[in-house]
């Protein structure tokens, strides 16, 4: 399974059986050892905080929605279900930039 940095797929994180958009943040690395993903999950929750990424809305995404980089987690790639979509990458620079902002890199 070949996962892109800023596609958004659709994972279960076991919370009351709902699917949720999460964006993939990782590189590209056809030669991973191990078939994980990282990822962002995307909300529509938004709480006026750095970690929280504006994505607006698209054909994908039916609501405003914002990239929680506190959220961010490690994906098997077989738990992605889509891709649904693609985030641009303007988008993907603020997304990686909270995450830098949020680890202090």
């Amino acid at each position: 399974m070949r996962i892109r940095p800023g596609e958004v797929y659709m994972v279960d994180l076991g919370i009351r059986g709902k699917l949720r958009p999460m964006v993939v943040v990782s590189r590209e690395d056809s030669d991973a050892p191990r078939a994980l993903a990282l990822c962002v999950p995307l909300t529509t929750a938004y709480r006026e905080s750095d970690y929280e990424v504006d994505v607006g809305k698209s054909t994908f995404l039916h609501h405003r929605s914002y990239a929680n980089v506190q959220g961010l987690q490690a994906v098997q790639h077989h738990e992605l279900k889509g891709p649904i979509g693609r985030l641009g990458k303007e988008t993907m620079t603020m997304i990686r930039e909270a995450i830098a902002r949020a680890l202090e890199l």
